[in-house]
């Protein structure tokens, strides 16, 4: 018999049942109802269209990013905190500008990391570039806004990992980075098994592997499709209500200006890296400057909720500024320098 006497659930649990990225999407298209209504089909068939074109890119990149998870392949990631300190630096750079591994993902592996000693400088190069490229996010951004924007991008990442963790040896016998960790447990040694041993590239002669295959693209395929859906639905709300004169105005042409803007917009105002790429396609459509909209992507991505949290858990206020600042420089540089290319 049913128990009618439970409760019904409170609001904060509701709110965290609901999943964000549909209820952006229905907000958009409830305000497009309530405006505009005569503009609701042509939302409609805009973000449907843009899907479509970008589904071969997305599926690409869902398909490799399964790949990747399936295989053990973030196993080659205790690879970038080995040897001498210079050396880490630069692997630490290049490994986090190309791997698929989010910064949440590897905190565990991080902490041990640091506990055992691996410099903070190798670590804050791996952190800077982390969060700014992976195979999937390559992919979307060269389907959008084209293959050089996505290599630069790319070049970018590792770019400011070593700006960063160069920064950080440079600067390693001052107050500023003087013991520069939180007070935390030492992780055990299960909590970095996850990172430890060698891919099975094979993976498909692994029952586990498939199920990991499986379950990764499942779980990519809605986050990015949920995301996308958000980003074109806004993109097409954006382009008929948003004069191309203003963003021009203000974000457009060349100069400093614009590329400063977009750096110090970009931290509160990304959503999520995937959903800002089709946004920055229309803006640039709009009179955006490219070289706003990369500062704009750059310094978003690296003080984006999950990247920045990741770096606030383990390190104390003042090296977490630090990061913060190294990505705005580094953002503002990455503008710079593809403006004038």
């Amino acid at each position: 018999m049913t128990d009618l006497t439970q409760s019904p659930p409170r609001l904060p649990q509701l709110w965290k049942r609901l999943d964000k990225a549909l209820l952006v999407t229905g907000l958009v298209l409830l305000a497009v109802v309530i405006f505009d209504p005569t503009n609701l089909l042509p939302t409609f068939k805009f973000t449907l269209e843009a899907l479509w074109e970008a589904a071969p890119f997305l599926l690409f990149a869902i398909l490799a990013t399964a790949y990747v998870q399936a295989t053990g392949a973030e196993t080659l990631l205790s690879r970038a905190f080995e040897g001498r300190e210079m050396q880490m630096i630069f692997v630490a750079a290049l490994v986090g500008g190309i791997s698929p591994f989010c910064s949440c993902q590897v905190i565990p592996f991080i902490a041990a990391s640091l506990a055992v000693g691996v410099p903070l400088s190798a670590v804050m190069a791996f952190w800077l570039a982390s969060p700014l490229m992976d195979p999937a996010m390559f992919f979307v951004t060269a389907g959008e806004l084209g293959m050089d924007f996505a290599i630069a991008k790319t070049v970018a990442a590792v770019g400011i990992g070593l700006l960063g963790g160069l920064g950080v040896k440079l600067l390693g016998g001052t107050a500023l980075f003087a013991d520069p960790l939180k007070a935390f447990d030492k992780p055990s040694c299960c909590a970095t098994s996850g990172l430890r041993g060698k891919p099975n590239w094979s993976f498909w002669r692994d029952m586990d592997r498939i199920a990991t295959f499986k379950s990764s693209f499942l779980k990519n395929l809605l986050f990015l499709g949920k995301w996308m859906l958000v980003a074109y639905a806004l993109e097409s709300v954006m382009l008929s209500y948003l004069p191309a004169n203003v963003i021009a105005s203000v974000m457009g042409g060349e100069g400093l200006k614009p590329i400063l803007i977009g750096a110090v917009v970009g931290a509160p105002a990304y959503l999520n890296g995937f959903a800002a790429v089709p946004l920055m396609s229309g803006l640039i459509s709009q009179g955006m400057a490219e070289g706003a909209a990369m500062s704009f992507m750059i310094a978003g991505g690296i003080s984006c909720i999950p990247a920045a949290v990741a770096v606030w858990a383990l390190v104390k206020p003042r090296v977490f500024a630090a990061y913060i600042g190294f990505a705005l420089i580094g953002a503002v540089l990455a503008g710079v320098i593809w403006s004038a290319f």
